[in-house]
């Protein structure tokens, strides 16, 4: 799956976008051609770009140049100028339903019906060419999933046709709804209208980069230059990686103790694993003054941290754990009870990615006990079962 990931640090504008885009490798003639076929008036506008620098690092900046004044528009003669071009089918999609949530946010904000929806700056033809260029240019690259960074939420106060707005206006922040915000960045309107649109109408997910294999990295320069970061919207583009493995998130837990017994230490594992720990260790460490000592660690899930430190605080001499979020990678077990020329026996089977058995042992309690009643070694018992839980694949 083709996927892109925008990392929205500096903020994101429809002009970004676009040259992020381009940057990505779309022809601007392309671009050209296609934008033709909304059928708008012959030489109502051009297109340009140019390489430029934000803090010293290299984008592409894209101009639409006006040739047509005109201030505003109604979101249905957009949304039909859209409808009945001769654009493709998914280029009129993803520009009808970012006009539409930019549509939907004005008329909540000015408390209008929908059909009753006047665009000023977003009716504008350059902000036109800026949502319907994304379209062609998502188009072009073949982009089948769109994931974007958090959002840098910007301060201050912005000139509109509604006059003197605070930063971001009211339709941008009612587009925000539900998108991750920092603010780590300086005054300005770092999110405009046209970006916040596109990101609340065709983004897949908002966070840390998905898995892909990265191709090409595009770079589109937004017109301001800000002091506190290169106002630079970075494209990533490249194919999904396949989660082929179960891997799950838990908590590893640890803490340095010298000067527990053995025999405490032997018993808080016990306590932990009988509450649900899912695996608990000692290391031989060297603490101050030379002192042999242990670290106790174990892993348990989020919910389970706050019952199994109380175990370790009173039943060990720590006055204090450590704890760090890990990922783990897990093969499938299963617990089966097997027919054996000793009776029932339980076996762990071990399975690979693809379902197939890897391996299986017998469980070394049910072993214990075959040998204890039987009198014999628990070694030879296990390895008379052990192809017994092997030919059950």
């Amino acid at each position: 799956m083709t996927t892109i990931y925008l990392d929205c640090q500096a903020g994101i504008s429809g002009d970004m976008t676009v040259g992020a885009l381009l940057d990505l490798g779309v022809p601007l003639e392309h671009l050209r051609a296609e934008l033709d076929k909304l059928g708008l008036p012959p030489d109502s506008f051009a297109l340009s770009t140019r390489r430029t620098a934000r803090q010293q690092m290299a984008a592409l900046k894209f101009d639409v140049t006006l040739h047509d004044q005109q201030t505003h528009r109604d979101y249905a003669d957009i949304d039909e100028l859209i409808a009945v071009s001769a654009l493709s089918d998914s280029v009129k999609e993803r520009a009808r339903a970012i006009f539409r949530r930019l549509a939907e946010a004005e008329a909540k904000v000015h408390g209008v019906p929908l059909a009753e929806v006047h665009f000023h700056e977003v009716g504008a033809l350059d902000s036109i060419v800026d949502i319907v260029g994304t379209a062609v240019c998502l188009d072009y690259l073949s982009v089948e999933a769109i994931y974007a960074s958090a959002l840098p939420l910007g301060s201050g106060f912005v000139s509109t046709a509604h006059g003197r707005l605070p930063v971001p206006a009211p339709a941008t922040a009612e587009l925000l709804r539900g998108m991750p915000l920092h603010g780590d960045c300086g005054p300005g309107e770092r999110v405009t209208p046209t970006g916040a649109a596109i990101l609340a109408a065709l983004t897949d997910g908002f966070g840390k980069r998905p898995e892909m294999l990265l191709d090409r990295i595009g770079c589109g320069a937004g017109s301001k230059d800000f002091s506190d970061c290169p106002n630079i919207l970075r494209a990533f583009l490249g194919k999904a990686v396949a989660a082929d493995r179960p891997a799950d998130q838990v908590l590893v837990v640890e803490t340095n103790i010298d000067d527990s017994t053995p025999e405490v230490l032997g018993y808080a594992m016990e306590r932990l694993l009988e509450q649900g720990a899912l695996d608990v260790c000692f290391t031989p460490i060297q603490m101050k003054k030379n002192r042999p000592a242990a670290m106790l660690s174990f892993l348990c899930r989020q919910e389970q941290l706050e019952p199994l430190t109380r175990i370790v605080l009173s039943e060990t001499s720590a006055i204090g754990l450590r704890h760090y979020r890990a990922d783990r990678t897990v093969l499938e077990r299963r617990i089966v009870a097997l027919p054996t020329e000793f009776g029932p026996l339980r076996f762990k089977q071990v399975f690979d990615r693809d379902g197939n058995m890897l391996r299986a042992a017998p469980e070394y309690e049910d072993c214990r006990r075959i040998a204890l009643e039987l009198g014999i070694a628990c070694r030879e018992v296990m390895v008379r079962v052990q192809s017994t839980g092997v030919s059950e694949r």
